[in-house]
């Protein structure tokens, strides 16, 4: 029997069915290097909903391993983490790579080679989509990106007016400031009721961030309830970030 801490998001997608409406969601997890036994427990979950998951991968540690695994994943598709996640900002300021820390060219060089080698890599998998690590990038980066080929740039928080379109993530899985496990259920469920409300009232989709090397039991556990739960509903559907790019 579900439990009554779940219970705020089926009332909400039930009111979305009343009215007829249909709430898109949507995955990204992050860090994806390898087929490490954490990815493939990953996908292997969002395999038994038919889940799309977007791989924000970071090109300068992965390789043909990722790409020939992913083969017979036709629900996944891979976007650019920067290049190596690497923190160039100073102490006591917030980690970035893609910051003003460094010349702008020397950022976007290696930006461009992530593109190319994920997208040699990955081909029909690959969307020209960057995923700035910490989800931060230097605004004045931003109209330069699409000289490079990116089409689009996914951070966190709601999606703002820039020179790129930005296709977000809105509900981290995380506590990355308290105990860097899961954050308690009933707060998660809160947030997507949150955001699905917004949505309502403004379009948009339901991001979902994850980041599958560092799930804790009730990480899994709350990922193998919210699958269950949206994957049968019929005003919730999984939508994948090739549809969102032909939206924009």
């Amino acid at each position: 029997m579900m439990s009554d801490v779940w219970e705020p998001l089926t009332k909400e997608l039930d009111r979305w069915q009343k009215a007829g409406e249909v709430a898109a969601f949507w995955l990204r997890d992050d860090d994806a290097v390898e087929p490490t036994a954490e990815l493939i427990r990953l996908l292997d979950l969002a395999d038994r909903h038919e889940i799309p998951v977007t791989l924000a991968v970071i090109p300068v540690h992965t390789g043909t391993v990722l790409a020939d695994f992913l083969e017979t994943r036709p629900l996944i598709e891979v976007a650019v983490h920067g290049w190596s996640h690497t923190n160039h900002a100073g102490a006591g300021d917030k980690k970035q790579e893609l910051g003003a820390h460094r010349p702008a060219e020397t950022v976007l060089t290696e930006l461009k080679s992530g593109f190319a080698k994920l997208e040699a890599l990955h081909g029909k998998r690959f969307r020209p989509v960057l995923v700035p690590p910490w989800n931060r990038i230097t605004p004045s980066l931003i109209p330069e990106l699409s000289r490079l080929g990116f089409q689009a740039l996914s951070a966190f928080g709601p999606e703002e007016t820039a020179p790129l379109p930005q296709i977000n993530t809105h509900v981290d899985l995380m506590d990355w400031h308290g105990t860097h496990g899961a954050r308690e259920t009933s707060a998660l469920v809160a947030d997507i009721v949150k955001r699905l409300r917004q949505m309502s009232e403004t379009g948009g989709v339901m991001g979902m961030l994850t980041h599958h090397l560092v799930h804790d039991a009730a990480g899994w556990a709350f990922l193998a309830e919210v699958f269950e739960i949206t994957a049968r509903h019929p005003a919730c559907r999984w939508t994948t970030l090739a549809d969102m790019l032909l939206q924009r």
